[in-house]
This record gives C-alpha cells, sequence and structure tokens, in this order.
C-alpha cells in the first residue's frame, strides 16, 4: 500500500529555490538530501513507499527558525509490488493489513510495537549525532518530525530515547503501542508538539489521532492540534498551520 504525502500544489514550487544536495551519512547508513546552511537540525522522516525528494518541495514553504537547515533522509529498504511502487523507500515493511480486524477496518497499533520500529528510530537518532557533529549544531535543539510511517519513528525517537529535542512533528501518525507510550511521557513534559490529521484518513485513523493528541496534552506536553477536512495527505492548511507552530517555539 502506497502512503505518500499528497503536496500542497498551490503553495509549493516544483523546484525548491534553496539548493539540494545529496550527502552520504557513513554513521547512520542513511543518504540525505540537505537544503539551507544552517548549523541547528530539522529532520523531516518520509513515509512508507515514498522518498526524501517528496520533501524536497516544502523547502519553500516550512518557514524554519533562523539558523536551520532541512535533513531528509531517505530509508534504508526498498519497496516492491504489491507493498509499494518500484522506486519507493521504507524504514520497514508496514504491513497494515496485519493489524486489521477485517479488510475494511482501520489498522490499530494501539497494542503493539512493530517489528522494525526500534531500528528505525535508532538510525534516525545516529543521523541525528551524525548530522549536528557535521554541522556544529546544538544538541538541544534539534526539530524532529515525519508523515506517517515517519512520523511513527519521530515519536519512537522522542518518547523512547532521552534525544534533545526543541519540537516534534507528527503528521498523520497514530497512536502506537498505548501502554509503552504513557510510561514513557512524563519525562517529555512541556516539550512542543504539532500534530495533524485527516479526518477522512482511510490508512491511519483519526479517532487514533485525536486520542493521541489527547494522551499527550494530559501527560503535559505543549500539543498543537490540527484536525482537517482531509485524508491522508499534508494539504497546504497543514503547513500554514506548522509555520505558526514553528514561529512560536521557544
Amino acid at each position: 500500500m502506497v502512503i505518500r504525502p499528497l503536496l500542497a500544489i498551490a503553495l509549493v514550487a516544483l523546484v525548491a529555490a534553496i539548493p539540494v544536495v545529496s550527502v552520504s551519512n557513513p554513521g547512520s547508513g542513511l543518504r540525505t538530501l540537505e537544503a539551507g546552511g544552517g548549523k541547528q537540525v530539522a529532520v523531516w522522516v518520509h513515509g512508507y513507499a515514498a522518498a526524501p525528494a517528496d520533501w524536497v518541495p516544502f523547502v519553500d514553504t516550512i518557514r524554519l527558525p533562523g539558523g536551520y537547515r532541512f535533513v531528509f533522509p531517505e530509508g534504508p529498504e526498498a519497496t516492491t509490488p504489491p507493498d509499494g511502487p518500484v522506486g519507493g523507500r521504507a524504514w520497514w515493511r508496514l504491513g497494515l493489513s496485519d493489524y486489521r480486524s477485517s479488510p475494511s477496518a482501520p489498522a490499530d497499533l494501539s497494542r503493539v510495537h512493530p517489528e522494525g520500529l526500534v531500528d528505525a528510530a535508532g538510525r534516525v537518532r545516529r543521523l541525528l549525532a551524525e548530522v549536528r557533529t557535521r554541522t556544529g549544531g546544538d544538541s538541544r535543539r534539534a526539530i524532529l518530525g515525519g508523515f506517517s510511517q515517519g512520523a511513527m519513528i519521530s515519536a519512537e525517537v522522542a518518547f523512547e530515547s532521552d534525544e534533545r529535542l526543541r519540537a516534534l512533528v507528527l503528521l498523520s501518525d497514530t497512536m502506537v503501542d498505548e501502554a509503552r507510550l504513557a510510561a514513557a511521557l512524563p519525562k517529555r513534559r512541556g516539550l512542543p508538539v504539532f500534530i495533524s490529521h485527516g479526518r477522512r484518513d482511510d490508512i491511519l485513523p483519526f479517532a487514533a489521532a485525536v486520542r493521541l493528541q489527547q494522551t499527550l496534552r494530559q501527560a503535559g506536553l505543549r500539543v498543537t492540534w490540527y484536525p482537517f477536512e482531509g485524508g491522508h495527505e499534508i494539504p497546504a492548511e497543514v503547513v500554514t498551520g506548522l509555520n505558526q507552530f514553528l514561529a512560536t517555539l521557544p
């Protein structure tokens, strides 16, 4: 199943105005596309069967705080039909059908910890350290975000490690391993988190995202919740809401 963000064409250019370069990162084993010359790191993790290039148009529309660079890592696995298109990338085989009670039911990951999630989060953590060492960035100022499978990984890094973060961005995420998450949240009290989700999402259920943002808010995280009338996508209005969130970060 292909899970790619539907780009907000009205607000994004097909080619980024800021030069984008490809970088090899031997420590994490991940290739990245990077834009901007800032020392501080903003890592954006793509979804299942997608690619770093899917994020590139957002370089011109997502307004990072001053001194930041965009970092878009590439998932280590290539997708193949029927799980995804030739040329797509993945962090692990997502297999959402494994989490459905029936073919038409939404995927429910609230009681499971998907195989491959821990390894993917470890790779992203190594990448964060690797890029910060290369740029001289402050380890306390990283912004981490992702879409769909990439959001699951970003949440795993934030809540199952001591990685220092300035902010967390979860686009079309879902509740994963709810009991484990609840136990991990107290250490992230006060963390700014932006969560968006489409009310008509037929890939990862809207109701699970509602419960996720409520759980984070009740644990004392500073949640900005942005529901929208749409599906599994990143529409223009979400980019606008995300920019407002980024502009107010402490």
